[in-house]
């Protein structure tokens, strides 16, 4: 309209036909600018969201230090160890040059954890229950009988976190867990933990409210059990009665054989009881575990807080190995029994070297009756 007024005062009336040239050029001229920023305004409406992953690649290859350190953390998911990572496809997609180590803070020496699972898979979680010992108890057969129950997840081998991998972290640890669904538990088993003096300490850091087992027996078989075990493997060990003794003549026990000192159950659960309630703590009767595994494991159902399922019907009594074992599941063809090193012919000791022995656990398990209110009668 400016240019119409101007040029009309400025061009003579005589020249009507060029002021109509100019006010038609003047008026295309503003039609051609309004167009264009029309179709401007259109392509940053339409234009997609930048994705976030490839924002931060970019920041990276493009930025100085400090850049690179903000772009890693600008946008990216957190992830179960609180780090944000950077697939090599998404670093690809952005032709970023990243060094994937260094934005996963150099763990590819050790599992990744996933928290991140599905509904149907479940999650990694820490262990709500753990079985913590005794060694040659009776943990495997407690471990492999609880798995039948379906609310009931466990790691296969021992993991062995709280006293020999316990600089890897509960991330490390965390990772060697089953997938579980929020109904079901979560468990392992180690039974060295029992008689590690740190464990307690460092269960408790991690939650305390989680749920011990711990599987007792007479601990005059027990070690005999063990030297048993440990004589399979090593041919040339001493004597089961030169490392149980000081001197047997006198009747001194060596407590500080290993063997010896796990039997001594009262000496241990006074270091559990400093972090955990005894109401925490369930103690499976290791002979009643082969005797009547079915009520055994309806008392750790009910310690768990588990609907009783896993009943009579799924036990039979293996008379070769002297030891219940599991009844064919729907899913195999045959039975299920625990391994060959289970249910093994103990090494035949002499009457006197066990009466010493029994002479020597009694004051422990008399202290250890009182402790967990239950009298195993080990005579």
């Amino acid at each position: 309209m400016a240019c119409i007024l101007l040029y009309s005062r400025v061009a003579p009336s005589s020249y009507r036909h060029t002021r109509t040239c100019i006010c038609i050029f003047s008026l295309s001229l503003s039609l051609s600018y309004i167009c264009y920023c029309l179709l401007f305004s259109s392509d940053a409406i339409m234009q997609k969201p930048s994705d976030p992953t490839q924002n931060c690649l970019r920041l990276r290859s493009d930025g100085g230090k400090k850049l690179q350190q903000k772009s890693l953390y600008c946008t990216l998911p957190l992830n179960a160890r609180g780090t944000r990572d950077i697939s090599l496809h998404e670093a690809n997609q952005s032709n970023a040059s990243v060094n994937l180590n260094t934005v996963r803070n150099n763990t590819s020496d050790r599992p990744t954890p996933n928290n991140t699972g599905s509904g149907k898979f479940g999650n990694k979680k820490l262990p709500n229950a753990i079985i913590v010992g005794v060694k040659k108890g009776g943990t495997r057969a407690v471990l492999e009988f609880i798995r039948i129950h379906p609310d009931v997840r466990a790691v296969g081998t021992e993991t062995h976190f709280f006293d020999r991998n316990y600089d890897r972290g509960l991330d490390w640890y965390r990772c060697l867990m089953p997938r579980t669904m929020e109904s079901q538990i979560t468990m392992e088993k180690t039974p060295s933990y029992f008689v590690t003096r740190e464990t307690p300490r460092r269960i408790s850091a991690m939650s305390r409210d989680t749920k011990l087992i711990v599987v007792v027996r007479d601990p005059v078989t027990r070690v005999i059990s063990d030297y048993t075990q440990t004589l399979s493997k090593t041919p040339d060990l001493p004597s089961f009665q030169d490392l149980a003794f000081q001197n047997q003549s006198l009747g001194l026990v060596d407590t500080s054989w290993n063997a010896i000192r796990i039997g001594m159950y009262a000496l241990h659960l006074e270091n559990w009881l400093r972090y955990f309630p005894l109401s925490q703590i369930h103690f499976v009767n290791g002979e009643r575990l082969i005797t009547d595994p079915a009520g055994e494991l309806a008392r750790v159902q009910d310690f768990l807080g588990l609907k009783r399922i896993v009943t009579d019907k799924h036990f039979y009594f293996n008379r070769t190995k002297g030891f219940p074992c599991l009844k064919k599941p729907e899913s195999s063809s045959s039975p299920r029994c625990l391994g060959k090193s289970k249910g093994r012919t103990h090494i035949q000791i002499d009457h006197d070297t066990i009466e010493q022995l029994r002479d020597f656990y009694r004051p422990y398990n008399v202290k250890f009756y009182e402790m967990v209110g239950h009298d195993f009668r080990w005579e």
